[in-house]
């Protein structure tokens, strides 16, 4: 029984079982949220045939109940039991309005777009934030120290939709440099996916305003980390004593300096994708485009309780699931910290 021991004292299993306890409350607290807000999917329905058809309310609601094979009259508690058992099984249901689509296959149409648009731009974004960093830390107290810093700051203090509104107005409405209503969705219609410049420009094109937006909305704080840490290495030990031996500036600062003022940014890199898979709602909803984050607004709109649970789940997990492997790496380059040792 020993392993028995080992395994509930060890640090992977004890973060691992806090990470499911999490995920859990999130999905109990989702569900009964989501059901608190005012109308339901069937209310809604009801009202867009009347306002857009003109149904009497009685032809309405025979068309509503011919097309939703639910019930919301059902005790709420068993409503959320049914849930949780689909859900142990892996079934997420299926959507309200696009009836007979599992949560499932919807989730993975959009996904891959939101995924592509938060990797590259995190992407982006950590590596001019640690080049620009350490720049400005040998330039430190200088006027470039000092521009790039304020600006950094600035933009680590805006929100990223309020930044997307503003390069909508400015780049797509004001300055008229880019056409926003060709930009919309993720591809343009009649580009046959694969392997080609066609379809991977057209990509990079829809993609391009998120994108900025994202690297816009977190390279300012990559930029002062990487600028504090690197200010923090200069006055190690090591340091010194390479420069007493005479060692290349340029290895000093990529071997010495460089690379061990990059080791606490990359915990900070994990949990940041996990929190820009979440915070893709409002930018994707701004220029349309049609990942999670837009799907969730949608489901929203229409009341679609099970894909709203989808994808708060999806962004749940992606969050909890980057906080663990950050745990988990912080474990690895941090000396002091063991993964069968103490917190």
């Amino acid at each position: 029984m020993n392993w028995t021991v080992k395994l509930f004292k060890s640090y992977i299993f004890r973060r691992a079982i806090r990470a499911f306890i999490t995920v859990l409350i999130v999905v109990t607290i989702t569900f009964f949220i989501v059901r608190l807000m005012p109308g339901n999917p069937i209310e809604i329905y009801i009202g867009q045939l009347m306002s857009q058809y003109g149904m009497t309310f009685q032809e309405a609601k025979n068309a509503a109940a011919a097309l939703f094979s639910l019930d919301l009259d059902a005790p709420l508690f068993s409503q959320y039991l049914d849930y949780m058992k689909n859900l142990f099984r892996g079934d997420l249901g299926r959507s309200f309005v696009s009836q007979g689509v599992k949560v499932v296959e919807l989730i993975a149409s959009y996904l891959p777009w939101t995924l592509f648009s938060v990797g590259i731009s995190i992407l982006l974004s950590f590596t001019i934030g640690i080049t620009l960093g350490i720049v400005i830390a040998y330039k430190r107290g200088g006027l470039l120290d000092q521009i790039i810093s304020s600006i950094s700051t600035v933009l680590t203090s805006i929100p990223n939709y309020l930044l997307g509104i503003i390069l909508l107005i400015l780049l797509g409405v004001q300055l008229q440099l880019i056409p926003v209503s060709s930009m919309r969705g993720t591809v343009s219609p009649g580009i046959k996916a694969g392997f080609t410049w066609e379809f991977i420009s057209d990509v990079f094109k829809h993609a391009a305003l998120p994108i900025l937006t994202y690297v816009l909305s977190t390279v300012g704080g990559w930029i002062l980390s990487m600028r504090g840490s690197t200010l923090n290495t200069l006055g190690e030990d090591f340091v010194t004593v390479a420069k007493a031996r005479g060692l290349p500036e340029r290895r000093i600062t990529f071997t010495y300096v460089g690379r061990n003022a990059i080791l606490p940014l990359f915990t900070s890199l994990t949990m940041q994708i996990g929190f820009m898979m979440g915070g893709s709602a409002l930018v994707e909803f701004i220029f349309v485009y049609k990942g999670v984050g837009w799907a969730l607004w949608s489901s929203i709109g229409q009341r679609d309780y099970p894909v709203m649970q989808g994808v708060f789940l999806i962004i749940t997990i992606a969050v909890i699931v980057a906080n663990f492997l950050a745990d988990l790496l912080y474990g690895k380059l941090d000396p002091r910290i063991k993964a069968g040792g103490t917190e």
